[in-house]
């Protein structure tokens, strides 16, 4: 199982190296969610091993597999308990990190998660996607989103937030291909094209993963994103 010195070996021979404080950073993490979860609950996953493992690591695949550009702003979708935004910028500090969750208690976690941590350059917002779209129409160079929504609903709720020539980037699980095939309309109309596609195993058979990243080559029609009730009964 994944404890620390083996996550930090991973990440190494992934092309992340952390420094101490970053592992300290994770590790204090780590404590704050559980003592957290026991309140509200906002993982299922509680074994020390598995938070490195499927939290931890499965958000800096993010950044083993594909290039994010200095000092870029990232809005995460749905992000939870903080992922992959939060293990994102304890490794890359430069990155400008909008965090949105349609759950206000999530979002007290995250703005509590932050003043401890020390980190900088981090908003969180109690939104809904749709209707955060209405404000941040098109300024993000990269939204992300994990363990969200189908990809068809998904870009709905991602893509509108993402600026002509930036990225919408989907992390999914082994049924991403099916997800793929079933948005490519979704994905057109918003105005995006698939630009690359990863496909890994997590280490220690903990399942397969997907990560697409679809540039933005036009802007979103007006008209999306629908709100949620005919995004969800309706998919593109």
């Amino acid at each position: 199982m994944m404890n620390e010195q083996s996550f930090i070996e991973y990440c190494r021979n992934s092309g992340l190296s952390l420094t101490d404080k970053e592992l300290q950073k994770f590790v204090q993490y780590y404590e704050i969610l559980i003592k957290y979860n026991e309140i509200t609950n906002l993982t299922s996953i509680t074994a020390k091993e598995e938070v490195f493992l499927k939290h931890f690591y499965d958000s800096l695949t993010l950044l083993i597999y594909h290039q994010l550009s200095h000092g870029i702003t990232l809005c995460d979708v749905g992000a939870g308990a903080g992922f992959p935004s939060i293990p994102l910028k304890i490794v890359r500090p430069d990155l400008k990190i909008t965090i949105i969750d349609s759950l206000g208690k999530r979002i007290d976690f995250i703005n509590y998660l932050v003043k401890m941590l020390d980190l900088k350059d981090v908003e969180a917002y109690h939104a809904r996607a749709e209707d955060f779209a209405k404000q941040k129409r098109e300024t993000f160079d990269v939204v992300t989103a994990r363990a969200v929504a189908r990809l068809n609903i998904l870009s709905e709720l991602c893509i509108p937030l993402v600026k002509v020539n930036g990225e919408f980037i989907a992390m999914k699980g082994q049924s991403g291909f099916e997800e793929l095939q079933e948005a490519n309309n979704a994905i057109t109309t918003l105005g995006c094209k698939l630009a690359t596609q990863y496909e890994f195993n997590l280490p220690e058979d903990a399942g397969k993963r997907f990560i697409f990243a679809f540039t933005k080559i036009t802007k979103t029609p007006n008209k999306y994103p629908r709100n949620y009730g005919q995004i969800k009964n309706k998919p593109l």
